[in-house]
């Protein structure tokens, strides 16, 4: 019987990335809230994987790394415990496909140069910011020698919803700094393939594996930790069960999914992100169950490991 891979990964991204989503300005943030991803949202992580005995991969924006030494000394040593360390890019610029490719480029290379120089390794895998994938940075990937990418998300739901809250925040005047997608992700691949360079949401023959974010068959419901942390229980039990026949999951988080009000973010921030209403507590207990589920019905590896098993076989 063929293995079934599941893989847990986290998406590093500070709180000033999040102002830049809602519109509010950054000087919201002060130092110590900045800061937070790693002085208190990484060592939680690090401490439920290993309490569930699960290995886990974590997305690094170079950008919130270069100059901090702490932030710098919690990958290192997340590396040297187990954690897969890669690169979600140097700037998290949600606009970073509209940049010219040699603009592209240098964005990820200066992301590898920091986190190489951070766990002494350089990443194998990329996300790109917002989810969003086109030619032009589907090709840098291959250029730098990724051995996978998980960027494509393909989720109706989550892909209408933020059309509809970038359309309600330009109307207060207070315009998103996230980009919407091509419709074309939409049509991607639900499992993991080999991307046409030139159409990376579409099938062929690219040198870097694309990871898919899990998606729910039929209506492509997003198993995510926004999601799968605010609604109830029941609701995402049954959305897990309908990935039964899946040989791989891909469950992705961010690091704001083990934060809340209580960790001394701004209200106006809290408001808008609303999983942040949600106590770290109840947070905590719920990714207990998941990774629970994804130890039980699956072999949890890495991304980088789930990546060099299923190049492989698609």
């Amino acid at each position: 019987m063929a293995r079934r891979l599941a893989s847990i990964s986290v998406d590093l991204d500070s709180l000033p990335h999040y102002c830049r989503i809602h519109g509010l300005p950054e000087s919201l943030l002060d130092t110590r809230a900045r800061g937070l991803v790693y002085t208190t949202a990484v060592p939680r992580l690090r401490q439920l994987l290993a309490e569930v005995g699960v290995p886990g991969t974590f997305f690094a924006i170079g950008e919130d790394v270069a100059g901090d030494s702490g932030a710098a000394a919690a990958l290192r040593s997340a590396h040297e415990a187990g954690v897969e360390v890669a690169s979600h890019s140097f700037s998290h610029d949600y606009a970073l496909t509209r940049r010219p490719p040699e603009s592209i480029r240098e964005d990820l290379r200066r992301a590898d140069e920091v986190l190489e120089a951070a766990t002494g390794v350089r990443p194998v895998g990329f996300r790109a910011p917002g989810y969003t994938l086109n030619a032009a940075l589907y090709a840098a990937t291959v250029e730098r020698g990724y051995r996978y990418g998980s960027s494509a998300f393909p989720a109706v739901p989550y892909y209408t919803a933020k059309a509809a809250v970038m359309g309600s925040l330009a109307l207060l005047g207070r315009p998103s700094r996230a980009v919407l997608d091509s419709p074309r992700v939409l049509l991607a691949p639900r499992t993991p393939y080999r991307p046409d360079p030139a159409r990376p949401y579409q099938r062929g023959s690219g040198a870097v594996l694309e990871l898919p974010i899990t998606v729910t068959p039929g209506v492509r419901f997003p198993f995510i930790g926004t999601f799968a942390l605010t609604l109830p229980l029941p609701a995402i039990r049954a959305a897990y069960r309908s990935l039964q026949g899946d040989s791989f999951f891909n469950l992705e988080l961010h690091a704001a999914d083990v934060l809340d009000a209580q960790d001394g973010i701004p209200p106006e921030l809290v408001r808008q992100q609303r999983d942040l209403r949600v106590p770290v507590t109840h947070k905590l207990e719920r990714l207990r169950t998941l990774f629970g589920w994804l130890k039980s019905d699956y072999d949890v590896v890495t991304l980088r490991d789930a990546a060099s098993h299923l190049a492989l076989t698609v």
